[in-house]
């Protein structure tokens, strides 16, 4: 059996929501929420909040989660799991797969991670990660729903993603009404843990530069890539998956109890 690490990055920086991880809802701050939510599906992980804020830290020991201080000038969620993976694992013996479970990610279903770990298993993946489908002529052109690219037939719902794109692909050239859908990439990843030292410690690729996607750099470096398609990613379907605006905060604190 695989040995596994749940690895939570936060950090206070946001410019949307300053202190974000602190804010209060209903009694306790959003890192609390995250970090029971995490330890409640995953009792066989070592569980952790990885962040360059002491303050942060400080209050994650009031509620007794293993905490873990890395640089806090580091550039990215994916950057500080594997800096908190060499601390816990400095001789790359003890895990094989890592699990990113983002700190804001108040609303989202920490089971999802239980399947991607499966997948990883099943498929023997470097990565593993998850879309949805959309339908809708507006999401499949805007930038911000990022596309993956991955040929599924029916009745399947995972495949090796092929590529990812702000862009709409795969291009529907005849509009065939059946393929007239995308598939949504949600950020959530598991690693299989060589794979993320290998990904921190590639450069930025050509790819990732032009479409400002750092999974790409993954693919530019012959990692495979697999996404797990479902249907939903939360808890509570009328709250917001994680907390990025005031406004999300304010529907978190109605909906979360």
């Amino acid at each position: 059996m695989s040995k596994v690490a749940v690895l939570i990055p936060t950090r206070l920086k946001s410019t949307r929501l300053p202190n974000k991880p602190l804010a209060m809802i209903n009694g306790k701050p959003l890192i609390q929420h995250v970090y029971e939510h995490a330890i409640a599906v995953h009792p066989a992980a070592d569980v952790y909040i990885a962040s360059g804020d002491q303050e942060i830290l400080d209050a994650a020991k009031t509620f007794g989660a293993q905490c873990l201080l890395t640089d806090a000038a580091l550039p990215s969620g994916t950057d500080r799991i594997a800096a908190a993976l060499k601390q816990i694992d400095p001789a790359g013996t003890k895990y094989d797969i890592v699990v990113n479970f983002q700190g804001d990610g108040i609303n989202v279903d920490p089971a999802l991670n239980l399947k991607l770990v499966d997948l990883m298993e099943q498929t023997k993946a470097d990565i593993v990660t998850v879309g949805m489908k959309i339908t809708k002529s507006e999401d499949i052109q805007n930038p911000n729903y990022v596309k993956i690219a991955m040929g599924l037939k029916d009745g399947e719902n995972y495949g090796r993603a092929l590529y990812f794109s702000r862009s709409r692909v795969p291009f529907n050239r005849d509009g065939v009404p059946a393929f007239d859908f995308a598939y949504w990439h949600i950020g959530i990843y598991v690693y299989r843990a060589e794979a993320l030292r290998k990904f921190v410690a590639a450069p930025v690729g050509v790819l990732e530069q032009i479409e400002k996607l750092e999974q790409l750099r993954a693919l530019e470096n012959g990692m495979s890539i697999y996404a797990q398609i479902v249907d939903s990613i939360k808890l509570v379907p009328e709250a917001p998956a994680d907390i990025n605006t005031p406004e999300e905060l304010q529907e978190a604190q109605k909906y979360m109890r």
